[in-house]
C-alpha cells in the first residue's frame, strides 16, 4: 500500500511529455511553470524562478542530481527554458529560470497573452499546473523556493556540518538559526561560506575550552560573519586565549 497514491501526486499532460520526448523533462518543466505562477521575481518584464541545482534535485528526489542538472541543460540547449543570473553577489552562479513561452506557443499551438509579464496565466498554459492543494499552503519552504532564500534542506546542510565538526546537536528547525542563515544569504554569502566559517573557527577555537562555546550559530553565523570567512585557518598551530576576545 505505500506504493499507491495517498500523497498529492505530481501531474504532467502526456503531450508535453510527448514533446520532449521525456516525461521526467516534462515533470521538471512544468514544475518551472508552477513556481513561475507564483514568483515575485521580475526581471526585463518577465517572470523569474531562483534556485541551485540540489534544490531542484530535492523536488525531483527520484533522479540523482547529475540528471537534474544535465535534464536543466538540455532544456536550456533546446531553448525551453532561459537562464540568467540576477544574483546580487558576483560570485553567486546559481541560475535563475524562465519558461520559454514564445516556443511553447509555436510548438504547443498556445495562445500567450503578456499582461505586462510573459504569460504563464495564460489560456491553455494554466492547465499545465499542478493539482497540488498542499503546495497552496503558505510554508516557509515554499516561500524560500520563490525567493532564492535557503530552504529547509540549506538550513539541515549547514547544521550538519556544524554538528560533525563540533559533536553538537544544533537544530536546522530553530527559527533564530533560520534567520541569521537568511540574513547572511540576503548579503550573497553561500553554503560554502558556512562551511568556510564554521571550518575556520573549529581550527582557531576547538581545541581551547574557552573558546570553543562559541562554536555556535548565533556567534559564527552573526554580524562577524564576513571577518571569520575571510580569516586564515592554521588547524594544528596552537589555538588563541579567550582574553581579549569580543563577540
Amino acid at each position: 500500500m505505500n506504493l499507491l497514491i495517498d500523497e498529492p501526486p505530481l501531474q504532467v499532460l502526456p503531450s508535453l511529455a510527448k514533446e520532449l520526448n521525456s516525461v521526467d523533462k516534462a515533470i521538471m518543466l512544468q514544475q518551472i511553470h508552477y513556481w513561475s505562477l507564483r514568483s515575485t521575481n521580475i526581471h526585463d518584464g518577465h517572470k523569474w524562478v531562483y534556485n541551485t541545482v540540489k534544490s531542484w534535485h530535492d523536488q525531483f528526489s527520484w533522479l540523482s542530481e547529475k540528471t537534474v542538472q544535465r535534464y536543466l541543460k538540455q532544456l536550456e540547449d533546446d531553448s525551453y527554458l532561459i537562464t540568467s543570473n540576477f544574483n546580487k553577489a558576483k560570485f553567486d552562479r546559481t541560475k535563475w529560470y524562465r519558461i520559454n513561452y514564445d516556443k511553447m506557443t509555436s510548438r504547443m499551438g498556445l495562445t500567450v497573452p503578456t499582461n505586462g509579464t510573459d504569460g504563464p496565466e495564460a489560456k491553455g498554459l494554466t492547465d499545465l499546473t499542478y493539482t497540488r492543494d498542499y503546495t497552496e499552503t503558505t510554508t516557509e519552504t515554499t516561500t524560500d523556493i520563490l525567493s532564492g532564500k535557503p530552504d529547509h534542506a540549506t538550513y539541515k546542510e549547514i547544521l550538519d556540518y556544524l554538528n560533525s565538526k563540533t559533536g553538537t546537536r544544533y537544530r536546522s528547525s530553530s527559527k533564530a538559526t533560520q534567520r541569521l542563515i537568511k540574513a547572511r544569504s540576503n548579503e550573497g554569502f553561500e553554503v560554502e561560506d558556512f562551511k568556510r566559517v564554521i571550518d575556520n573557527k573549529v581550527a582557531s577555537w576547538g581545541k581551547d575550552p574557552k573558546m570553543s562555546q562559541y562554536l555556535r550559530p548565533t556567534t559564527l553565523f552573526g554580524p562577524k560573519f564576513e571577518a571569520y570567512l575571510n580569516e586564515q585557518a592554521v588547524i594544528d598551530q596552537p589555538t588563541k586565549r579567550a582574553k581579549g576576545y569580543t563577540f
